[in-house]
């Protein structure tokens, strides 16, 4: 070492490979996953799929969404980069949503659970009605 050479500790969280790990509670991974697994981000990310739209008529489309929860999916879907917010300077402010290029590549795979969800539906209804059926049978049988 030259003379006159300090030994710093550094930064290690700067200089240490990260291994992302979806089982840790703190792992981005897994707050990423709590937000593309949410209905109202799917379901406003395959409705900005087929084109841009505006404020009101997202209400419109994705019927029993609040205001609030809309306004809030959305500013959470532009800071993970999934959708783009565009300003037109008009009167009144026109705002148009629509999906980023991240934002298509997500697509695929939320279309292929959709499309998964539509034909399985009622699969999964005859067993929820078969498991409701064997609760109730255990649930007044005396021992």
């Amino acid at each position: 070492m030259q003379e006159g050479t300090l030994i710093a500790p550094g930064f290690p969280q700067e200089t240490t490979r990260y291994e992302p790990d979806v089982y840790s509670a703190d792992c981005p991974t897994r707050q990423l996953l709590d937000r593309i697994a949410d209905k109202w981000s799917v379901l406003l990310l395959v409705t900005l799929g087929t084109g841009g739209m505006r404020f009101n008529a997202l209400k419109r489309r994705i019927s029993g969404i609040s205001q609030k929860m809309l306004s809030q999916t959305l500013r959470s879907l532009e800071r993970d980069g999934l959708i783009v917010r565009d300003v037109v300077p008009t009167v009144p402010v026109a705002v148009t949503y629509s999906i980023s290029p991240l934002g298509l590549e997500l697509l695929d795979a939320l279309q292929a659970m959709i499309d998964w969800a539509e034909r399985r539906m009622s699969d999964v209804a005859q067993a929820q009605k078969a498991y409701d059926q064997n609760e109730a049978h255990w649930r007044y049988r005396s021992f």
